[in-house]
């Protein structure tokens, strides 16, 4: 009787009366409308304004081309390095006791506290031609900031945190026994990571990796500080997009954010097949029936191979 009583209180407790229901999911659809489907929709609409052959005229210039080939290359060398790193940085924190654990954290966390510009500022002060390496780099013709390797690495920077932090709770949720058990029986570090720990951790690697790539190929602040604005090969997408509107060319500008419109699409959908595949698996683990002994312990087939 009391649990009933419980239950029927609990489930009073969470019941809200229709018109709240109602107005909180007509207030979820209002914004969702105003700030995510109307902004959309407006990128689409002004690229198309002037009809479908001035939108792919736009795309086609060899400028818009350079752009989207430098966006491509910059998230290609950004997203392995950051795959590499945030996985070891997850691996040291989530397994391992150590002194300055919580530092090496405080460090994965350091670019989401920090501006994007000071990030971009930062690579200017150390590679640039009056910082600190700029002397050593010009006497060897070495270029960083303004050129390639400089977008590159403040693209790293920035979206270094994303995979690292998908995770580090994963794994600490997941605890160290099974890698344990796996070098007990003879497995080395790799084995033991290759076919233990990134089996338990494939889903929020992907995940992990699906939003640093969506950073990396739409970050501006910090590659808008080491890019120098070359058109045609410093410039990425948004800042092409950025010259093309400054420039009144409000068409070539919104067909090339179409595309950056459709790359966050693209991301949503394969996060959300991510994220259902995973549901699932866990639903059919859930339903697996319990494991049963084949022998009891003190059979004599476990007796004699415990001999």
């Amino acid at each position: 009787m009391s649990t009933t009583r419980t239950v029927r209180r609990a489930q009073a407790g969470t019941t809200e009366p229709a018109w709240v229901r109602y107005s909180l999911i007509g207030l979820a659809l209002c914004f969702i409308f105003l700030f995510l489907v109307l902004p959309l929709a407006a990128v689409f609409t002004e690229a198309l304004r002037k009809g479908f052959g001035a939108y792919m005229e736009a795309l086609q210039e060899p400028d818009a081309w350079s752009a989207i080939r430098l966006t491509l290359i910059t998230a290609l060398i950004a997203v392995p390095l950051n795959l590499v790193f945030g996985v070891a940085a997850a691996w040291a924190i989530a397994k391992y006791e150590f002194r300055g654990k919580a530092f090496l954290t405080t460090l994965v966390d350091l670019p989401f506290s920090v501006s994007p510009v000071v990030a971009g500022l930062i690579y200017v002060l150390m590679f640039g031609a009056q910082g600190w390496f700029g002397p050593w780099l010009m006497a060897h013709d070495i270029k960083i900031v303004f050129a390639v390797p400089g977008i590159v690495l403040a693209t790293v920077f920035v979206t270094f945190p994303f995979i690292a932090r998908e995770l580090i709770p994963l794994m600490q949720a997941q605890g160290s026994e099974e890698e344990q058990a796996a070098i007990v029986l003879g497995a080395t570090g790799w084995q033991t990571f290759w076919h233990v720990t990134l089996p338990n951790i494939k889903w929020g690697l992907i995940y992990g990796v699906i939003l640093c790539n969506a950073r990396a190929m739409g970050e501006f602040g910090a590659v808008s500080v080491v890019s120098g604005h070359i058109r045609g090969q410093t410039n990425t997408m948004p800042l092409h997009v950025e010259i093309l509107y400054n420039e009144y060319q409000s068409v070539a500008a919104f067909a090339v954010a179409s595309l950056l419109a459709l790359l966050a699409l693209v991301t949503l959908v394969i996060k959300s097949i991510v994220e259902w595949r995973h549901e699932r698996e866990l639903k059919a683990i859930a339903e697996l029936p319990p494991e049963r002994p084949t022998a009891a312990p003190d059979t004599p087939l476990v007796a004699g191979a415990a001999h």
